[in-house]
């Protein structure tokens, strides 16, 4: 496959100029994570500042803290999500397609709204308890194991369950015995995955966790601006980012391996028996309601407001959405969306075609592109607030470096997005429309670009919503001017007062249906199976 591949790559009639793709994307990633990453590390390489931090009962209440939550909420999500996984990759339906839409929705969606949405459904006894924020991690992150274990089981035969069945066993025991063992790697993959997300979590901790449930996000954040510890944050960012490369260096092994499995595609059937309709239908509807339920809480939420014995109807809270603050941070939040989408779009675009078009040796262009998922959004904002603020580069109050840290995060899923469809391209469209006279530039405006459209359209949709809902990054460089709307919300939802907390409601509830129109953007572009 490999050799395939690199034929292909040689055979490119793009590789002259693919040669100056890597230019933008490297400078890019020196510029915005490289240096800052690397500013952290010299300023914090210290044994006493580690020692200190290491010291630290906070820290080490905060670091065990941490640990066991995103093990608590990876087992959650897994438990949850598995039966709408199973349904959705083994039987097809009515509305399979609109339910998978519905459950990626929460996955776009800024985490401080996920943590607004569930203050809102929750009773308030749960408020501020480490159960809140388990249960919204599970709600966050159930596409993950929709997406990753349902690849899997969409490959598994029904035959194989079959036989079992037919041998005598049960169907808890052929799911056991049979099923399960064949699921192992991916279902270790999406766990990985859930519990870098947990690890990492901080607009859900911020809202949900309250001062007495902190985490290692959240105690960067705290111990940088709030207390002005700047060296415990830079030695908690370091072991975070060496935990995080662990991860990642795991995950990609694991990765490897199981894509050099074979890949079957098997046809899913159509539920047949009035058990199966039942089973189906309930378990869809059942995962429909769970996701649309905090949702519609938030929408109640927004129009209602409680006081002793009563809960009357008000548009107060929409009515301050037309105030000239919060009108801001809408017009500077869509401002911030706009550039980072053009920027991961393009150099995303510029990644993929200089590795599917240019030599093997550009390969280690992919490998860079992933550096930002080594790094989480709170160490990055971090990292560019104590590398550029000193003349002559003190670029921190200037208002492009947010999109900038938004196209970062988001360039990583741009690149995975558009570099496999690129490289599905058949060599041999090209090279007939070279014999046909086509100059290598209209060979790819007539050839490439129409097959590579969707992804584009997906992708930049995708870093649209990304930047929307960013979060992490947005604390450390927006300034009050210049406020966003997930730090308008979490700066509402902080403050005592009802018709505070219906204002925040309100601006979640417009995030969502801009990451719903977002979700509808790359549903609608993403190839469809036939075209695969």
């Amino acid at each position: 496959m490999d050799q395939l591949v690199q034929s292909n790559i040689a055979l490119s009639l793009y590789r002259r100029s693919a040669r100056w793709l890597w230019i933008a994307p490297t400078v890019f990633l020196i510029l915005i994570l490289v240096i800052p990453a690397t500013t952290i590390i010299l300023r914090g390489t210290t044994l006493d500042g580690f020692k200190d931090v290491l010291n630290n009962s906070t820290i080490r209440q905060a670091l065990w803290f941490t640990a066991w939550q995103a093990l608590a909420s990876t087992a959650l999500t897994l438990i949850v999500a598995l039966p709408a996984t199973f349904v959705l990759s083994r039987f097809t339906f009515t509305g399979n397609r609109a339910l998978q839409a519905l459950i990626t929705v929460p996955f776009l969606l800024p985490t401080v709204v996920v943590g607004a949405a569930f203050l809102a459904v929750l009773p308030a006894k749960l408020h501020y308890t480490a159960a809140a924020l388990i249960i919204a991690h599970a709600y966050f992150n159930l596409t993950v194991v929709v997406r990753i274990v349902g690849a899997r089981w969409e490959q598994l035969h029904p035959g194989i369950e079959q036989a079992a069945r037919t041998l005598g066993a049960s169907p808890l025991t052929v799911f056991r015995t049979v099923t399960l063992p064949l699921l192992r790697g991916a279902l270790a993959t999406a766990s990985g995955v859930i519990a870098l997300f947990a690890l990492t979590s901080y607009g859900i901790v911020r809202t949900l966790g309250g001062p007495a449930r902190a985490t290692i996000e959240t105690e960067i954040y705290t111990r940088s601006v709030l207390i002005g510890d700047m060296p415990g944050a830079i030695a908690l960012s370091i072991l975070q980012m060496i935990v995080l490369t662990a991860l990642l260096w795991w995950w990609a092994k694991r990765h490897r391996d199981e894509s050099m499995s074979p890949q079957i595609s098997v046809a899913q059937q159509s539920p047949s028996t009035r058990g199966q309709i039942a089973l189906v239908y309930g378990i869809a509807l059942a995962t429909a309601a769970v996701v649309i339920a905090p949702m519609c809480a938030l929408l109640w939420r927004s129009l209602t407001r409680t006081t002793p014995g009563a809960t009357r109807f008000t548009l107060a809270g929409w009515r301050a959405v037309a105030s000239s603050t919060t009108l801001s941070a809408i017009s500077t939040s869509m401002l911030f969306a706009l550039c980072a989408m053009v920027i991961a779009t393009v150099l995303g675009l510029m990644v993929a075609l200089g590795v599917a078009y240019g030599s093997p040796r550009f390969l280690w262009l992919e490998r860079i592109s992933v550096l930002p998922l080594t790094v989480s959004a709170v160490t990055i904002g971090l990292g560019i607030l104590i590398t550029y603020d000193t003349a002559p580069y003190d670029f921190r109050s200037a208002w492009i470096i947010t999109p900038l840290a938004h196209s970062l995060i988001a360039l990583p899923i741009v690149v995975r997005i558009v570099l496999p469809v690129v490289r599905q391209i058949p060599r041999g469209l090209q090279s007939v429309a070279s014999t046909l006279g086509a100059t290598p530039l209209q060979t790819w405006l007539t050839v490439d670009r129409p097959l590579i459209s969707r992804a584009i359209g997906a992708s930049a949709a995708i870093a649209f919503a990304i930047s929307i809902g960013e979060f992490g990054a947005t604390s450390f460089l927006t300034r009050r001017s210049s406020e966003t709307l997930p730090v308008t919300i979490s700066r509402l939802l902080s403050r005592p007062g009802d018709a505070l907390r219906t204002q925040a409601y309100a601006l979640c509830v417009i995030i969502v249906v801009i990451s719903m129109i977002a979700i509808f953007l790359i549903d609608m572009l993403r190839p469809s199976r036939k075209a695969k």
